[in-house]
């Protein structure tokens, strides 16, 4: 008997230690993604992508065919090496990738999209600008960056005055309006602020009346005691 536990004990324990394929690459950080219009120009429209981790931008590397695929390991896991990053944003289809995976669109017409070369892709991200016909106040983004890869990964998605996004497999589109956002906000704060000091002004005017009062007060009942 004892020699039957042991046996089983070591299939169980073979069976559980057994290495499980890892799925853990789109479901750990999300890919983030920043949406503005350009402060000097306002018929583009600028995307910020960075990627949620630099494992991904490994697989990324051998999607395209720039890294070998022995990289990706018969478990699921990545072969990451901290060249990765650098090797895929120099590649020319690294750019091509982002303007085939991300797209805008404003007033129903379609906007040209450019890279600019990013130089930290791990760390600092991408920068995609799309010139659109005309100044743009709303503009319709859509955004499947690494999807192909895998259908799990998404993006927490910001735009101006506080708009969040979550994009995935399923939601790839969504309208951003672009307009009345940071410089709104400031104004806002400005007034805000203004209004706030006048009203601590005035609460300090409305003391120093009622201590005056008060002194008058008693100095008159000095007078009448005297």
């Amino acid at each position: 008997m004892c020699a039957f536990a042991l046996a089983a004990f070591a299939v169980t324990t073979a069976v559980t230690a057994a290495p499980v394929p890892a799925a853990a690459h789109p479901f750990g950080d999300p890919q983030t993604v920043d949406v503005a219009r350009d402060e000097q120009r306002p018929d583009v429209v600028r995307v910020r992508w960075r990627v949620g981790g630099p494992d991904d931008l490994t697989l990324l590397g051998v999607s395209l065919g720039l890294l070998p695929k022995d990289r990706v390991l018969s478990d699921g896991n990545v072969d990451y090496q901290y060249s990765d990053p650098g090797l895929v944003g120099a590649s020319e289809k690294f750019p091509a990738y982002v303007l085939e995976r991300i797209t805008v669109t404003a007033g129903g017409q379609p906007c040209v999209g450019s890279v600019e070369p990013p130089r930290a892709l791990a760390r600092a991200g991408a920068t995609a600008d799309f010139t659109c016909p005309g100044p743009v106040e709303t503009a319709t983004v859509r955004m499947r960056m690494l999807t192909d890869l895998n259908s799990a990964y998404r993006a927490l998605a910001t735009g101006p005055t506080g708009q969040r996004e979550v994009y995935d497999s399923v939601q790839e589109s969504h309208d951003w309006v672009l307009t009345g956002g940071p410089a709104a906000q400031r104004t806002n704060l400005g007034r805000s602020a203004a209004v706030q000091l006048a009203a601590v002004a005035a609460g300090a005017l409305s003391v120093v009346v009622v201590a005056l009062v008060l002194l008058r007060r008693f100095n008159r009942r000095r007078k009448v005691a005297a």
